[in-house]
């Protein structure tokens, strides 16, 4: 058994009928070089033969009496793998928008907390005789850098279907501990954490108090802070209904983009973001006269953590999206000047810090305010926190195989929240930067536009830092 942090359990109490708080990985793979042809039988059967390597595959939760603390992980006595892995048909002719409905329709349901919370859709029918899958699992179970540990543990790296190691230890299901187990080890938990207060709060106040010299510093373009948002058409209350939209820009274009005015690979991806939420925003209410503000989840990961397989390290950071700038170098270095200053008062206050003060979390009042927000749609009564979440993980750089089939794309998505209905996720493989949009589909149904408008704000701002190296 194992607790879950504070910070992992936070996904779990933010959950509601309209917040669903899990992920998507999303892979298109050419099965015409498989031995023997494709099957989804093979697939499940070397999905079985990983499952050592797959720890949150097989764990469930455990829910702690009265909501004392954070629930715990256990190995599910009743796990079986046809509970998670499913077949579809994509509707014809299997092309990216029909296989966007379907990632829209497994996107819009919550996972089943009774069991291990993940499923795997085996999506056939595609065009070219491709195959899909749409994993989708709990946020609080795995980050996107843990995901792709995860990832590395499904696929090979060659053609050829290598034997997975085998366990170095037989698995054991866990005895579901009873209630008297879990409250006694839950106040003993309690206990523990209240002697850490004093010296937490000690280092709350000096990271506040070196945040705030920062702030005042001469030398830092100081962020903005969250509720300095402006409102847009899709900052709202949420529905259960998503959409999810994809399209990829090409990895060099984006590094040789960044590398000409000195910006990073990041940068330009907030700014092609502006540009083109810039558009989008021109037929949706207008644009607004400061920039959006967004969500860059950033890993907290140290080299302890290398080969992390399950839970979060990951903090936020808020940065500018300047879609009120027309000038697309303009745009750029702005984000570029802010994101710099977010990272240093990121930096200042610790991301360890935060994560400390997320055990403390109590369960159940959390949990009842956000389905009282959620159910209230209060997210419409007040300014956003932030517009939206732009994350960017870096993914594999070399070929990947499963059952001999080849991967040729690979996207992810995280969760939208109340007031915040835009999820734009950036996974990289091999020489594309692949592009996962999430939104409320009631906020935002032509989510494609903005997806396709990626493209034009990558190609303004080529010709603009084209031209500017030419003065």
């Amino acid at each position: 058994m194992q607790r879950l942090s504070g910070l992992d359990a936070g996904f779990l109490y933010m959950e509601t009928r309209t917040l669903h708080m899990h992920t998507l990985k999303i892979g298109v793979v050419d099965p015409s070089s498989v031995p023997g042809g494709y099957s989804f039988q093979k697939v499940k059967d070397i999905l079985a033969s990983r499952m050592h390597l797959l720890p949150p595959f097989r764990r469930r939760l455990v829910t702690v009496p009265l909501s004392l603390h954070h629930p715990l992980w256990i190995e599910d006595p009743d796990f079986n793998l046809d509970d998670h892995v499913r077949r579809v048909g994509a509707p014809a002719p299997g092309g990216p928008r029909e296989f966007g409905e379907l990632i829209s329709e497994v996107a819009s349901h919550q996972l089943d907390r009774s069991r291990p919370l993940w499923e795997l859709w085996v999506v056939e029918g595609l065009e070219h005789g491709r195959v899909g899958f749409i994993t989708k699992i709990h946020h609080c179970a795995a980050d996107g850098v843990a995901s792709a540990a995860l990832l590395a543990n499904v696929f090979d790296l060659e053609p050829d279907v290598l034997e997975a190691p085998p366990p170095k230890e037989q698995w054991v299901p866990d005895q579901v501990p009873t209630g008297l187990q879990l409250a006694l080890q839950a106040l003993m938990a309690i206990l523990r954490q209240l002697l850490t207060v004093p010296r937490l709060l000690q280092r709350t106040f000096t990271g506040v108090r070196d945040v705030a010299e920062l702030r005042r510093s001469p030398d830092t373009v100081n962020p903005p802070p969250p509720f300095s948002a402006p409102r847009t058409s899709f900052n709202r209350a949420l529905t259960p209904r998503r959409i999810f939209a994809f399209t990829s820009l090409s990895l060099p274009d984006v590094k040789f983009t960044g590398k000409a005015v000195g910006c990073t690979i990041n940068d330009v991806v907030l700014a092609v973001c502006a540009g083109a939420l810039r558009e989008y925003l021109k037929s949706h209410g207008g644009v607004p006269d400061r920039p959006l503000v967004a969500g860059v989840p950033t890993s907290t990961q140290t080299d302890a953590d290398s080969g992390r397989l399950h839970g979060n390290k990951v903090s936020n950071m808020f940065t500018s999206v300047p879609v009120n700038m027309t000038d697309p170098v303009e745009r750029l270095r702005h984000v570029h000047d802010v994101t710099k200053g977010a990272k240093e008062l990121q930096n200042a206050l610790g991301a360890e810090m935060l994560e400390a003060w997320s055990e403390l979390t109590p369960p159940a009042p959390f949990a009842g305010f956000m389905r009282l927000y959620s159910r209230s749609g209060l997210a419409n009564k007040h300014r956003p926190p932030i517009n939206v979440v732009i994350s960017n993980v870096p993914g594999p750089r070399v070929p990947l195989y499963i059952a001999g089939a080849r991967l040729d794309a690979l996207y992810s998505v995280g969760p939208i929240l109340e007031g915040i209905g835009l999820n734009i996720t950036v996974w990289s493989y091999l020489d594309q930067m692949n592009f996962g949009l999430i939104a409320c589909k009631d906020a935002m149904p032509d989510l494609w536009d903005l997806a396709d408008g990626l493209h034009d704000a990558l190609e303004e701002l080529q010709k603009a830092v084209a031209t500017t190296a030419n003065e």
